[in-house]
C-alpha cells in the first residue's frame, strides 16, 4: 500500500457516533465536569499562592498536580465537546499528535508526582523533626522538575516512534480522543516496537511509582502504629488521607481498565477510559478541599477578604 503524506491525513474519532442521544448527554455531563475541573484546580492554585500558611511542600506539589490536571483535560475535552455536537468528527494529524503527546506527558508526570507526594508524607510522619531540613525548597523544585522531565521524556519517546510510522489510508480511531495505542494500530506496518515501548512505559510509569507509594505507606503505617495515643494516630493518618484517596481513585481506575476482561462491546471500554480522563481530575481538588482544614481555612479567609474589599469599595462610592 502506498504511504500517505502525514500532512494530508485527517483522522475520524468515532466516539459514540452510533448513539447520538448518548453523545448529547455526555456533552452536558463532560461540560459540567470540565467547568468543575477548571474552577476547583484553579482555586487550589490561587489559594496556595495567596495564603502563606499553604506555602509548604505538600501544597507545592498539590499545585503542580492541579496545574497538570488542567492541562491534561484541556488537551482533549474542548475538542471532544465539539465532536459530541457535530456530525464531522475529524481531527488533523498534527492536532492528533499534539493532543496525544500532551495528555501522555501529563498522565506520566502525574504518576511520578503522586509517588513524590507519598515520599513527602512519609518523611513528614516518620521523621517530623528533620522534615523541614530534608524536604527543603531546593529538593521540592528538583523533585517537581524530575517529575515533569520524566513525563515529557516518556511522551517524547512514544510520540517520535508513533509519528515515524507509515499510514496508508486507515483513519478511523475507535475512541473519543487520539489515544496512542489506537493511533499506532492504524499504521500499515509492524508496530511491535511501539507496543513494546508503550508496555514498558506503562510498567515504568504506573507500577514503579505505585510500588514506591506502597513502600512509603508501609513506613507510614509502621510509624503510626507505634504512636501510643489514638488521637496521635488519627492526626497522623489525617495528614495523608487525601493523598490516599487520590491514589486509590487514580490507580483503581487504571488497574480496572488494564486488568478487567476485554469487553466484546468497545463502547464500555471507551466509557471507562472517559471516566478515567474526566472524573479523576475533577475529584482531586474536591478530595483535597474536603479533607484538609488548611484549604477550607484559606478559602474562608479569601472569601472574607473579598467581601471586606467589596464593602470598602461600596463605602467609597
Amino acid at each position: 500500500m502506498e504511504r500517505t503524506n502525514w500532512t494530508d491525513i485527517e483522522f475520524i474519532l468515532q466516539g459514540l457516533s452510533e448513539y447520538p442521544r448518548a453523545e448529547k448527554l455526555l456533552f452536558a455531563m463532560c461540560l459540567l465536569m470540565y467547568l468543575v475541573i477548571l474552577l476547583g484546580n484553579s482555586t487550589l492554585i490561587i489559594l496556595t499562592l495567596l495564603d502563606s500558611y499553604l506555602h509548604t511542600p505538600m501544597y507545592f506539589f498539590l499545585c503542580h498536580l492541579s496545574f497538570l490536571d488542567i492541562w491534561y483535560t484541556s488537551s482533549f475535552i474542548p475538542s471532544m465537546l465539539i465532536h459530541f455536537l457535530s456530525e464531522k468528527k475529524t481531527i488533523s494529524f498534527t492536532r492528533c499528535v499534539v493532543q496525544m503527546s500532551v495528555s501522555y506527558t501529563m498522565g506520566s508526570t502525574e504518576c511520578v508526582l503522586l509517588a513524590v507526594m507519598a515520599y513527602d508524607r512519609s518523611i513528614a510522619i516518620c521523621n517530623p523533626l528533620r522534615y523541614p531540613i530534608i524536604i527543603n525548597k531546593a529538593l521540592c523544585i528538583q523533585m517537581a522538575a524530575v517529575s515533569w522531565g520524566l513525563g515529557f521524556l516518556n511522551s517524547l519517546t512514544e510520540t517520535i516512534l508513533a509519528v515515524q510510522l507509515p499510514f496508508c489510508g486507515k483513519n478511523l480511531i475507535n475512541h473519543f480522543v487520539c489515544e496512542i495505542l489506537a493511533f499506532v494500530k492504524l499504521a500499515c506496518t509492524d508496530i511491535s516496537l511501539n507496543e513494546i515501548t508503550i508496555m514498558l512505559g506503562n510498567v515504568i510509569f504506573l507500577f514503579v511509582p505505585l510500588l514506591l507509594i506502597c513502600i512509603s505507606y508501609i513506613f507510614i503505617l509502621s510509624t503510626v502504629l507505634r504512636i501510643n495515643s489514638a488521637e496521635g494516630r488519627k492526626k497522623a493518618f489525617s495528614t495523608c488521607s487525601a493523598h490516599i484517596m487520590v491514589v486509590t481513585v487514580f490507580y483503581g481506575t487504571i488497574l480496572f481498565m488494564y486488568m478487567k476482561p476485554k469487553s466484546k462491546d468497545a463502547t464500555f471500554d471507551k466509557l471507562i477510559a472517559l471516566f478515567y480522563g474526566v472524573v479523576t481530575p475533577m475529584l482531586n481538588p474536591i478530595i483535597y478541599s474536603l479533607r484538609n482544614t488548611e484549604v477550607r481555612g484559606a478559602m474562608r479567609k479569601l472569601t472574607a477578604r473579598l467581601v471586606l474589599e467589596e464593602r470598602m469599595r461600596n463605602l467609597h462610592l
